[in-house]
Formats: C-alpha cells, sequence, structure tokens
C-alpha cells in the first residue's frame, strides 16, 4: 500500500472494508478475471481506485480491466477516464453507445427509461466480459444503493430483498460482484474528492426523477432527526445481504 502514498482515513477506511468483504464471502480467487464496470460517476471510479490498491496487496495474483459503456449523452464524457487508466497501465475498454438518447424516444415502447438503458448497458457489459474471458464483473453499488433497493423490493415487488453481493450468471461461468457494498455514499465522496478523482456528472434528463430518487428522498426525511435509525437500518441490511452470500459459499 505503500506506493499509494499515505491514505486519509477515510480512503483507508474504504479500503480495509472492501478486503473484509471481500475476503469474508470468498469473492474472488487466484487469477480471477476482474471487469470493472464504470459509469465515470463516483460510485464506479472509487471502486476503480480501491480495486488496483486492493489487487497491490492480495496473497494472490487477479487481473483487473476497466469496462465503459458510453450511454451516448455526452460522446466525449469518458476521455478523462480514458487519459486516466493510460497514465496507469491499466486494460480498458471503451464503447460508445446511444442507449440513453434512445430509451427517451418512441423505441422505448414498455419500459422506463432507467430500466431500458440499464438493461442495455448490463447485456453491452455481458458481452464484453465474454469477449475478453473475464471471470467477474464489478459493480461500485455501496449501502446507500443496497438500502434504497431493500426498500423498493419491499414496496413495489412485496419482496424483503436488497442487492447481492456476489451472484452467478451463465452456468458460473460469470460472478457478478459488488466489492464496495458496505460502503456508505458519504465515504465514497470522501475518498475520491481526497483521490483527486475525475469524475463527471450524469446528464441523463431523468436523473433525479426516479422512483428509486423518490424512496431515497423519503428514507432520507424518515431518519433526518435520529442518526441512530439510519445505521440501524444499514447495518441490518448489509449483515443479511453478506450472510445471504456466506451461507451459499
Amino acid at each position: 500500500m505503500a506506493s499509494w502514498g499515505k491514505l486519509t482515513f477515510a480512503q483507508k477506511q474504504s479500503v480495509s472494508l472492501t478486503g473484509k468483504l471481500m475476503q469474508r464471502t470468498k469473492m474472488v480467487s487466484p487469477h480471477s478475471r476482474i471487469g470493472l464496470a464504470i459509469s465515470g460517476g463516483v460510485d464506479s471510479f472509487a471502486m476503480l481506485q480501491i480495486m488496483l490498491i486492493r489487487q497491490a496487496i492480495m496473497p494472490f495474483p487477479v487481473e483487473l480491466m476497466v469496462l465503459h459503456i458510453n450511454p451516448g449523452f455526452e460522446p466525449a464524457s469518458h476521455l478523462p477516464l480514458v487519459t486516466w487508466c493510460k497514465k496507469r497501465g491499466i486494460a480498458s475498454h471503451i464503447s460508445l453507445t446511444n442507449h440513453g438518447p434512445e430509451a427517451h424516444t418512441s423505441k422505448n415502447k414498455k419500459n422506463s427509461p432507467c430500466f431500458y438503458c440499464s438493461w442495455r448497458r448490463r447485456k453491452a457489459l455481458f458481452e464484453l466480459c465474454r469477449k475478453y474471458s473475464l471471470t467477474h464483473l464489478a459493480f461500485g453499488h455501496n449501502a446507500d444503493d443496497n438500502v434504497v433497493t431493500y426498500f423498493m423490493n419491499i414496496f413495489q415487488n412485496g419482496r424483503a430483498a436488497g442487492i447481492s453481493v456476489s451472484e452467478s450468471f451463465f452456468n458460473d461461468k460469470l460472478k457478478v460482484i459488488r466489492p464496495t457494498l458496505l460502503l456508505n455514499k458519504k465515504q465514497v465522496i470522501t475518498a475520491a474528492r481526497q483521490w483527486g478523482l475525475p469524475v463527471w456528472k450524469n446528464t441523463c434528463p431523468s436523473n433525479g426523477l426516479t422512483k428509486r430518487d423518490q424512496i431515497k428522498k423519503w428514507l432520507e426525511e424518515s431518519w433526518n432527526q435520529d442518526k441512530r435509525i439510519k445505521n440501524n437500518v444499514f447495518n441490518a441490511i448489509s449483515r443479511q445481504q453478506v450472510d445471504l452470500t456466506r451461507k451459499k459459499v
């Protein structure tokens, strides 16, 4: 870790909690080939930096590759990511698509723009994993995402479930992992700012107007008067997801 210089408290905590989750759930194994789904936002960019540090201190070798699917709102928005990866010698694949704008046209007849765009993006990422023989696909979801998803599933599907720490696809040929699921949003933002990561804004016209955004706002209002409630909710849901994964290992 010394090669990364002295880490701040937020950075150390982010790296440590990510390692803790990976070890407890046996998330990766020697010679895993991990594709990192990087959107350019603070969550995924922080995951990229954290995973590079974890790669350097893991007791066994793993390979990392950056995968970016540009939705097409800003065709050149990914250039900072390209430069960042080149300076650090990180393998990457960048795809420019029209998924975002198309999701807001009549071509998207049945689904919400977010569902359509997300589905197209995930399909493209799965295809890239197959193309490059990757064994893992990592997303930068955090504890806040997990809590919101948990309540979305309760309200919309009548199911008490958050985001999976890891799950297998295609007869175990690919494992989707979320190594930063124990980190809260505040930690992620602080660590990313201190690292000086070149994140860029989400210019999707639906940003901030989704059902997920509504539930997030409701949750924030619910525990605004007592932070203990928020901590208890986060801890309970995080433990549940980790325990479910450990039972499967």
